[in-house]
């Protein structure tokens, strides 16, 4: 069984068509799948556009939404899905769907003929194809050098919105998170990482469709990644106490 975990904040507008939309793409190579978006206390109409999506014959009843009315941020509402997934495998997708779904279902097949536990879509990858601002360009270079010095991972791109994992290694994995912003992904991967862990990058397509250079995330965003990080690797390295 696939399941799929879309995070979700403040996507009253688009989160409907977008779940639907991955349904149909997940739907065609796919009979037994799930789809559970996590309303992270949105303060729009997340919540009621997702229950739409659950209603809707499209959907196939393969929706299982999460919901809580305080927002956690993006680890927190990543965290909440995994323990709720069912799947043999358990991917992360991107609400915005400027990364599509169809990336999942390539990742999967990946998986499995590759015989890895762990497959993130990599911005740096030479093939992939990216339409996005020059600042976020910049921001990735930036923080993939400071996680290169911090960590010695062999991947080239931690935070691009979409991975997918073995679901017993992301279950054992989940409950040790302790970062509930963005930085939440390079502890997931230096965890996996530290347990052996067998990680590929895969090349994607973005598409961004945001306005802003860095879509939601405010400059409070970006310094909480780069605090989380630090503790990130306090806790792996220094007091090695992740249990």
């Amino acid at each position: 069984m696939l399941s799929v975990v879309v995070p979700a904040y403040n996507e009253g507008k688009t989160i409907k068509d977008n779940l639907l939309k991955i349904c149909e793409v997940i739907g065609q190579e796919f009979d037994d799948y799930e789809v559970i978006p996590v309303n992270d206390g949105s303060k729009d109409n997340t919540h009621e556009q997702i229950m739409i999506a659950v209603s809707d014959v499209a959907s196939c009843g393969k929706i299982h939404p999460v919901s809580y009315e305080v927002n956690r941020g993006k680890g927190g509402a990543i965290k909440a899905g995994v323990a709720a997934a069912k799947g043999d495998y358990i991917g992360f997708l991107d609400a915005d769907l400027d990364i599509s779904a169809d990336h999942i279902v390539r990742y999967y097949k990946a998986i499995l003929d590759e015989k890895c536990d762990v497959i993130i879509g990599s911005k740096m990858h030479k093939e992939s194809k990216l339409k996005y601002p020059f600042a976020r360009k910049l921001f990735s270079w930036c923080y993939f050098v400071m996680l290169k010095v911090l960590f010695g991972l062999s991947v080239l791109d931690t935070q691009t919105g979409v991975k997918l994992y073995r679901g017993n290694l992301i279950k054992e994995i989940s409950p040790k998170q302790r970062v509930d912003g963005f930085a939440f992904d390079i502890e997931v991967l230096a965890l996996a990482s530290s347990m052996g862990a067998t990680i590929k990058q895969m090349p994607v397509n973005i598409v961004f469709t945001r306005n802003e250079s860095f879509g939601r995330i405010k400059v409070s965003d970006v310094w909480k990644m780069f605090t989380d990080t630090w503790k990130i690797w306090w806790n792996l390295k220094i007091r090695r106490n992740y249990k």
